[in-house]
């Protein structure tokens, strides 16, 4: 069955939907030999070649998933133009093109997903299908019960008002915050406390849909199990039903 050709490279691991179309874009992608821009082209899995600089995109019969526990100072992409550790320097010696699922700022620590499995990508990380992310925030003073609902409820931003966040004092400090939240803008938490009049002193993100990042130890990483990754799956579906 033909597919769109930025789909068919997402699937192959070649980055995500975005990633790819910009790459048909630029002219960098060939099918059967002949230069493709145009992003409706159509290819038949199975019988077209299809090449990103030459290299033959093929889909992998399986994934790879993994959680990483980004720690501060790392950049969520898969290269740095100003020579910066990047998310991809912690997992060497992995023989496929895997790329980070969304993106966690370099300032922030915690749970990252890393995959080659394009459609799941896509599908986490679309604005109208996100999957739940939660964070634990560590604030310079302490909130109000107050300034929580109206996390709750919404806060403006800039950019136009956030979606409602669930939020709870997580001791009794309460400088120590737990946020659920749909959204991904960026920066976003910091900016929803600045909002509030806090100042975010320590951001990590502890749970990406059904996948916690638990004990798992600062720039180390470990495969998803097969539970987690038919969670994030049927997280996926049940986004889709509701849509409709």
């Amino acid at each position: 069955m033909a597919e769109r050709i930025h789909k068919f490279l997402a699937r192959s691991g070649v980055g995500s939907r975005r990633a790819c179309e910009r790459l048909v874009a630029s002219g960098r992608v060939t099918v059967n030999g002949v230069q493709v821009t145009a992003l409706g082209t159509a290819v038949e899995p199975g019988r077209d070649v299809v090449a990103v600089d030459g290299e033959v995109a093929q889909p992998p019969t399986d994934h790879l998933y993994l959680a990483l526990n980004k720690p501060r100072g790392v950049v969520t992409t898969a290269c740095d133009t100003h020579q910066r550790p990047t998310v991809l320097d912690l997992v060497p010696n992995i023989a496929r093109r895997i790329y980070p699922v969304g993106r966690l700022d370099m300032d922030s620590n915690g749970l990252l997903i890393l995959t080659d499995d394009g459609e799941l990508a896509f599908g986490l990380t679309h604005p109208s299908r996100q999957a739940p992310k939660v964070y634990l925030v560590r604030l310079e003073r302490r909130a109000t019960p107050d300034e929580l609902d109206r996390l709750a409820h919404g806060i403006q931003l800039a950019d136009g008002p956030t979606m409602p966040a669930s939020a709870r004092f997580a001791d009794g400090s309460g400088k120590l915050v737990e946020i659920e939240m749909r959204e991904g803008r960026k920066r976003q938490v910091r900016r929803m406390f600045a909002a509030l009049g806090h100042r975010v002193v320590r951001l990590t993100r502890t749970g990406f849909g059904c996948v916690q990042l638990g004990r798992l130890a600062e720039g180390s990483h470990r495969e998803l199990t097969q539970r987690e990754i038919e969670g994030l799956k049927r997280l996926l579906q049940q986004r889709a039903q509701e849509r409709r």
